[in-house]
């Protein structure tokens, strides 16, 4: 059931808001009912994708911080589908553990990432609207799980593989549809696909985000910069879904026959101009156009 909107989108919020440290509260709340414990965020780290100024495409944003256990925590939120998503969230986190080691030091101060991966577009198949994973070590004929030991200051723990090893969150939003949220987490929810925050809120982080982030706090200014990323928005979702439809009807048009016709080219030409001014990537661009990668601008 849908709910009038009463705040900022989270992505907004993400992306020029929620980066100082008094309100990392709100974003403790989040992670804390995504991975149903309480976290302590104690600094943001500096991300590559999050650019500054308002003529910026908006696909993608992300966001790194450090908790109190020193561990990263990786959020990032993608507005539209993506070529190889899977291994672009595999390649954020391998970059990001890296990034945190430097060289000589000891691997054992590899640092332990979370995932979180807030979804606005159809991904995969699946009746859920949060997929949780990570990497554990299952025997194959016993089915137990190993676990491996690790030196510390007080001698040698057993440790899970997990404990270790990343662990990855998809949230798909739109697959959100529950009418009456009975937890943090669906709370949660129902701000990432309504933009709503019941004023009454009692979950983590929630309360603080009303305040925050609500729509009527804002300056004409931020409204006016506001409502040019929701229109953005629109557009993309316009665009993407015209070259979806127009690459479904040139395919039918066309069928196997070689070759094609100078309009449907042109056309197709025209659609990847589109698509790469909303900093769509080339790979994604030749599977909806059908164009190679050679003929795009």
């Amino acid at each position: 059931m849908e709910k009038d909107s009463n705040c900022i989108r989270f992505d907004w919020a993400a992306k020029y808001i929620l980066r100082n440290k008094a309100d990392f509260v709100i974003l403790e709340g989040f992670v804390s009912a995504i991975l149903d414990e309480k976290i302590t965020i104690m600094q943001l780290l500096e991300s590559e994708s999050n650019q500054k100024t308002k003529d910026d495409k908006y696909n993608h944003v992300d966001i790194k911080a450090i908790n109190s256990k020193g561990d990263i925590i990786l959020i990032e939120i993608q507005q539209s589908t993506e070529l190889y998503f899977l291994q672009r969230v595999l390649f954020g986190v391998a970059k990001t553990i890296t990034e945190h080691i430097k060289l000589g030091k000891n691997y054992r101060d590899v640092k332990k990432v979370y995932s979180i991966n807030v979804l606005y577009f159809d991904f995969g198949e699946g009746d859920d609207y949060l997929y949780h994973g990570s990497n554990s070590l299952i025997g194959v004929n016993t089915g137990d799980q190993l676990k491996v030991t690790a030196d510390e200051l007080q001698g040698i723990n057993t440790v899970l593989s997990e404990k270790v090893f990343p662990e990855y969150y998809l949230l798909r939003v739109e697959k959100y549809d529950k009418e009456e949220a009975h937890s943090d987490r669906e709370e949660w929810m129902c701000y990432l696909k309504w933009g709503y925050i019941n004023p009454k809120t009692k979950a983590h982080g929630l309360k603080e985000a009303y305040e925050r982030l609500h729509e009527l706090k804002m300056s004409p200014k931020e409204r006016k910069a506001y409502e040019d990323h929701l229109e953005t928005l629109m557009y993309q979702d316009s665009v993407l879904g015209a070259a979806r439809r127009d690459g479904r009807i040139e395919g039918q048009k066309e069928g196997r026959i070689a070759g094609r016709k100078e309009g449907s080219k042109k056309k197709a030409l025209e659609i990847a101009r589109n698509l790469k001014a909303l900093g769509l990537d080339d790979e994604a661009i030749t599977e909806v156009t059908g164009l190679m990668q050679e003929e795009l601008l």
